[in-house]
């Protein structure tokens, strides 16, 4: 069973409903659930990256992986950019890790972006401010797949997976929002390397728009991504 989450604003409801079609039409789903409120199980396919707080309450896992161009961890009201903070913040969820993140990346010890118990691995070379020096973040542009490694030191073996497909780069014209520095070979092989070095409990595809409808490469990315998601899950 695979549970497409309509959540958000009307074009996210559009894309998610879009994409069920899609994928029953690629023969890679039979029986799914569209729904806006979120229940239990394997493969979620996601609006607005804000609904991913609701599984996390369902599921009770307390560590979550997001593939992401944002790190989601505003604070200022609810929303698909602050969901991971929040759900740090509420408890939900006890660590988090974000790769991949190009936008609300901490700079300074005085950032007003939620900085506890999660680590991120941008996907360019970053630095940030530590007790008065520069440290350079561990980055998928320099260390590769090793940022995965030093995740899995951070979070332990059992894990949420959340996968937000505006990390992808923008000629794939998926999400809503500015999108990432990343390919989709790229991105498959970061979720290849995270079921090697982890169990994963649950998995998400989200920041889904209408705008896939209208994208070639954005169709072809997603059922890629899925195809990979329902083979390593089964």
């Amino acid at each position: 069973m695979v549970t497409f989450l309509a959540v958000g604003e009307k074009p996210n409801r559009e894309g998610v409903i879009y994409t069920a079609k899609l994928l029953k039409r690629e023969g890679l789903v039979d029986d799914y659930v569209i729904t806006e409120k979120p229940r239990e199980d394997k493969i979620y396919v996601v609006g607005d990256h804000s609904g991913t707080y609701g599984v996390l309450q369902v599921l009770k896992v307390r560590s979550v992986l997001s593939i992401d161009a944002h790190t989601d961890l505003m604070q200022d009201y609810f929303d698909h950019a602050s969901w991971l903070a929040y759900a740090l913040r509420d408890g939900i969820v006890e660590r988090a890790s974000v790769i991949g993140a190009v936008l609300m990346i901490p700079t300074t010890e005085r950032t007003k972006l939620w900085t506890k118990s999660v680590k991120i691995f941008p996907a360019l070379p970053r630095t940030r401010r530590v007790r008065g020096r520069w440290r350079r973040y561990i980055n998928l542009k320099q260390h590769g797949l090793f940022v995965v490694d030093e995740a899995r030191r951070f979070l332990g073996d059992e894990i949420y997976l959340t996968i937000d497909l505006d990390v992808l780069r923008p000629e794939y014209r998926i999400a809503r929002f500015q999108h990432g520095e990343l390919t989709l070979r790229e991105l498959l092989e970061i979720i290849e390397e995270i079921f090697k070095r982890f169990s994963v409990v649950a998995v998400d595809i989200a920041e889904v728009s209408d705008r896939v409808a209208r994208s070639k490469l954005g169709r072809r990315a997603l059922i890629e991504v899925f195809s990979l998601i329902r083979e390593v899950m089964g």
